[in-house]
């Protein structure tokens, strides 16, 4: 399959990457993660990253949320080149405007789920908005088990509550990686529902590598990896053309 260029947003692109390139190791053991990416995440949107394993999909992620530096190239969050930024500063851009789902739920496992919901925020020294709170616990569908600590809540409440935190402090972009791998399929089903809702109620913007075709189908763009590139790109993915590209790429 030839490599099909990004889609140009008619929008303001809540994060971008510009050649980007990432190289594990060095010397004849060097792994050419991203080879060059240019490709831009709209405001606003919900986008699927699939590809084969070792196509740079959980890279890409890591480097555009600043979890990881590339190699050489640029990446950007609302204009703000990230390769720039100091330690601290770095920081405070992740905490200010970036949202992250991990697979394994990162909660603090002494907290209750509304603590660990609001724990960005108060790390951050930021008083709860409760208008946002109550609409995030609304689209999560966590009112009634708010007082539970994480080991009191199921996989998939869980992974609620990590969402819910994500998007509490109303981020410029939440990244999420493989959010349903470690979920059964009707938990997996409801977490991208909570997704798909705050795209469509708060305007939230979402990117989310996954494997899962019935997944990405939620999304509204589908870009797919192979070999560190984007090798296609698809505005209204659905299972099916998703399996077909798959396919491809699997040849």
């Amino acid at each position: 399959m030839t490599e099909t260029p990004a889609v140009t947003a008619s929008v303001r692109a809540a994060a971008r990457t510009v050649d980007a390139v990432k190289v594990h190791g060095k010397g004849d053991a060097a792994v050419r993660a991203l080879d060059g990416i240019s490709v831009e995440f709209e405001s606003g949107r919900f986008t699927a990253i699939m590809g084969p394993s070792g196509s740079g999909k959980s890279t890409l992620l890591h480097c555009l949320a600043g979890l990881d530096s590339l190699t050489s190239g640029e990446a950007y969050i609302d204009d703000i080149e990230l390769g720039r930024l100091k330690d601290r500063p770095l920081t405070l851009l992740r905490r200010e405007k970036v949202g992250f789902i991990f697979q394994s739920f990162n909660l603090v496992p002494t907290l209750s789920a509304a603590d660990n919901i609001t724990l960005p925020l108060q790390i951050a020294g930021r008083s709860v908005d409760h208008r946002i709170y109550d609409e995030v616990v609304g689209i999560t569908g966590l009112g009634d088990r708010l007082k539970h600590r994480p080991s009191e809540l199921s996989g998939g409440q869980q992974q609620r509550v990590a969402a819910a935190r994500a998007l509490m402090s109303r981020p410029a972009i939440v990244f999420a990686d493989e959010p349903t791998g470690n979920l059964d399929s009707k938990s997996g089903a409801e977490l991208l529902g909570f997704l798909r809702d705050a795209v469509d109620r708060s305007q939230q913007t979402i990117v989310m590598v996954t494997h899962d075709p019935l997944g990405a189908a939620r999304a509204d763009r589908g870009v797919f990896l192979a070999d560190g590139k984007v090798v296609h790109d698809q505005a209204d993915p659905t299972a099916d053309s998703i399996l077909e590209v798959m396919r491809h790429l699997g040849e």
